[in-house]
């Protein structure tokens, strides 16, 4: 080797430095048995020249015959350029013939056994380097030093010589970086050419050595790498800070607790008491039920138009007299009871449950099949029709038809067919759905009865009617049943308000399956002879301005639309001077609770009213699924003033409180009224959230209805039912107000001047920021109210 002939110790203190580092680095394992040779003797080359004779003390010293004898004369050592042997066996005799045991797996087993057991005794006593420490970096101790132990425990003491003996007889080439005196550098000498342990003489030296250099930070168990001291400390952390770290000081500089405003408006009115409607008069030529009327008319005025249908470019499709209504509705309750099964097998009994799946471009066929359904005795379930099996909104079908228990669907053919099928044919098993039996109701298919057949029409009972199907917050369609009794009631509460007479005619625009469509269109219309002109969607798609024609052509006397419809057909209007709608005198607004349709009705009476349209014939109102028509305005007297709107202040409505709004009109809301709480029912205002209890008279809250004339329950689901359908009211003190139980509507509003109720948005749009709440409604109403987004008002 090129380091024999060297005296380390009179080295300068940067090449001993340099070659102790490059000696841990082998120790540690990041440098190669090659590449240290090879740095080595590149630091000691410069030495050799000048230091030609042979230092006794880095002699290789033979092995003591036993273990007391001390060292033999160090025999002459042959010159590095003389040298002949190999890299094996060089590295052989330098490290004693035992280095290459650093790298045996139960030797480092052991060591690391052993490093685990100093740190558990040391308890974190001396530092661990986690990264490789140059001698650069730590000033070397001084040798005369002895190892300080004073601070340290006496097992401790004993760990720390124990475990350093241990590195001396196990990695005896560490001391050669640590040379500070001749002593050591002869014990160094002695240990990398011997070929066994060091002598007793040198072994003081050597431990004395060994343990100054500890207080520099070299680790004394040698054969523990950094990546296993890094694990070490890596293992002694918690795996993740705990909760309160997460959370600087300053946070509570930089989130803000908002402080009670002292300005924020509070209801300071008195506490609200019931509205009770106008008493619903009883007629004496008003049916027991609602399938006698249709018995009547279809005896006595079976030539009279019951329905007309329109084809998707506005033409007349069909009329269905009252007759033809009468007789096929017949046709399929005997059907239904007799005709499902083989072998007169009954499949269905009265009170059974059975889906009704038309399109709504087809309203005879449904008109059908629910009256059919209600001389049965059966249950009409009225739902969408599916479009394939993916269909998110068919899922929640599913679910209202699994929780009715709905077993049977009727549709007609033209319907069927265009359902989705499997390759052999079937009708397809929608996701979601039960298994159901398809039945088609087309004339043809029916058989006719007996003439000693009629249907049984019992008087109206708590029974139910039809389950109407309703979508909740979360998206589930749940199924609100309608008794008999509240559909009767409904009708009659329906008729007195909107002072329907036989003969009249009326277009609807809306879906004739629920809500408006179906209790206008389809209930309240044959209980009084009307003629219900259909106008289906796909028909405003493609001629927005089809059912002004009509109200035209037919002389109606009282259209169902929407705030949509209004605007629709006011951006389709093209000055026709063959459009006249002086016939009208009730123009229902079906979504005029929403605080964006004064809009869309302020503006349709501006363009029509030189086409006959009065303004008095505009009524909004206010539904509900549970509580069914809420309000509806009354049919005006001409010349009469028009009820009053109101301006509201929108931050006195995120706060829930009445304001007269003082501010610009970006900050304001108009709401028009949508007329009286219908007749013979009961109102009351509680607070949105929380126990039901009474607002104050200048408070938003929602609205309960106590009324015959509303949904009994969600059919099915018990646990909902109660929270919804038996609400008990209560006052400021707590105390329940009476035994009668109250409906909620969902909608949010108040009782005005004259009674009128005013509604500024729903319970389920209700968003709450910052303690303040925000109605859905009313962020798109006061978009609509900033003139130059134009483009809100194309879109919306």
């Amino acid at each position: 080797m090129a380091d024999r002939g060297v005296d380390l110790s009179s080295l300068p203190k940067e090449v001993r430095d340099q070659l102790a580092e490059l000696d841990l680095e082998l120790s540690e394992g990041d440098i190669t048995q090659k590449g240290y040779e090879k740095k080595r003797g590149k630091l000691l080359a410069p030495f050799i020249p000048q230091n030609r004779s042979v230092d006794p003390a880095l002699q290789s010293v033979p092995r003591a015959p036993g273990p007391s004898s001390a060292p033999a004369a160090d025999p002459p050592s042959a010159p590095a350029s003389s040298s002949s042997h190999s890299h094996r066996s060089s590295r052989a005799q330098r490290c004693g013939g035992t280095r290459d045991d650093r790298y045996r797996s139960d030797i480092h087993s052991e060591a690391v056994q052993a490093a685990l057991a100093l740190h558990k005794a040391q308890k974190m006593a001396l530092p661990m380097p986690t990264k490789r420490r140059t001698a650069n970096t730590h000033p070397r101790a001084p040798t005369s030093t002895p190892p300080d132990t004073s601070s340290a425990s006496e097992d401790e003491g004993s760990l720390r010589r124990r475990a350093s003996l241990n590195a001396v007889q196990n990695d005896c080439w560490i001391n050669r970086s640590l040379q500070p005196s001749s002593t050591s550098s002869s014990a160094s000498s002695t240990l990398s050419h011997g070929e066994g342990k060091p002598p007793p003489a040198v072994l003081p030296a050597v431990l004395a050595d060994v343990l100054a250099h500890t207080r520099i930070g070299v680790p004394v168990h040698s054969r523990v790498s950094t990546k296993i001291q890094q694990l070490l400390n890596t293992l002694k952390r918690p795996k993740r800070p705990p909760l309160s770290e997460f959370f600087v000081d300053d946070a509570e500089e930089i989130v803000e607790v908002p402080l009670p405003d002292p300005h924020t408006p509070r209801p300071e009115g008195r506490q609200i008491i019931p509205v009770k409607g106008e008493p619903l008069g009883v007629v004496s030529n008003w049916p027991p039920a609602l399938q006698a009327s249709l018995a009547r008319w279809g005896a006595s005025q079976a030539k009279s138009p019951a329905l007309t249908a329109l084809d998707i470019t506005g033409k007349t499709l069909y009329t269905l007299t009252y007759g033809k209504l009468w007789s096929r509705s017949v046709k399929l309750a005997f059907t239904l009871l007799n005709r499902l099964g083989a072998k007169n097998e009954q499949v269905l009994k009265p009170g059974d449950r059975v889906a009704l799946v038309y399109p709504n471009s087809d309203p005879g066929m449904f008109w059908v099949a629910f009256y059919g359904c209600l001389l049965a005795e059966v249950i009409p379930v009225p739902i969408e029709v599916p479009l394939s099996r993916k269909d998110a909104g068919s899922q929640q079908i599913g679910f209202l038809l699994g929780s009715c228990g709905v077993s049977l669907a009727l549709t007609s053919e033209v319907c069927l067919k265009g359902l989705p099928k499997t390759p052999t044919g079937e009708i397809l098993q929608f996701r979601g759905w039960p298994l159901l039996k398809w039945v088609v109701t087309d004339s043809k298919y029916l058989t006719k009865p007996s003439k000693d057949w009629q249907p049984h029409i019992p008087t109206a009972n708590t029974d139910p009617a039809y389950i109407e199907y309703k979508a909740s917050k979360e998206g589930t369609v749940m199924g609100v049943a309608v008794s008999k009794i509240a559909m009767l009631t409904h009708c009659q509460a329906l008729t007195q308000a909107c002072n329907y007479c036989e003969g009249e005619t009326l277009v609807n625009v809306l879906d004739f399956k629920k809500d408006m469509g179906l209790w206008h269109g389809v209930l309240a219309s044959v209980m009084n002879r009307i003629h219900t002109v259909s106008v289906p969607y796909a028909v405003m798609k493609a001629c927005p301005l089809s059912w002004v024609q009509r109200v035209h052509t037919h002389k109606a006397r009282v259209a169902l639309v929407k705030c949509r419809d209004l605007h629709w057909a006011m951006m389709a209007h093209r000055d026709q001077r063959d459009t006249n709608l002086s016939s009208l005198r009730m123009l229902i607004v079906a979504d005029g609770a929403n605080p964006w349709s004064v809009s869309s009705c302020d503006a349709f009476l501006n363009v029509f009213l030189n086409h006959g349209l009065k303004p008095e014939v505009i009524c909004p109102c206010a539904t509900s699924p549970e509580a069914m028509t809420v309000a509806l305005r009354r049919p005006g007297v001409p010349g009469a003033p028009l009820p009053a709107r109101a301006i509201l202040s929108m931050g006195g409505l995120s706060h829930g409180v009445i304001r007269v709004n003082t501010e610009d009109k970006n900050s304001a809301l108009t709401v028009q009224d949508v007329g009286h709480i219908m007749p013979g029912a009961l109102m009351c205002i509680v607070k949105p959230d929380g126990p039901p209890q009474l607002c104050k008279t200048d408070e938003i809250g929602e609205i309960l209805v106590n009324s015959r004339a509303g949904g009994t329950m969600y059919y099915g689901l018990p646990g909902v039912t109660k929270n919804t359908f038996e609400v008990i009211p209560v006052n400021s003190s707590g105390a329940p107000i009476g035994e009668i139980p109250f409906v909620r509507s969902g909608l949010l509003g108040f009782v005005g001047p004259g009674s009128l109720v005013f509604v500024v948005g729903r319970n389920e749009g209700l968003l709450m920021v910052s303690g303040r709440r925000h109605s859905a409604d009313d962020v798109v109403a006061t978009a609509l109210a900033v003139e130059p987004i134009r483009t809100v008002y194309r879109g919306r």
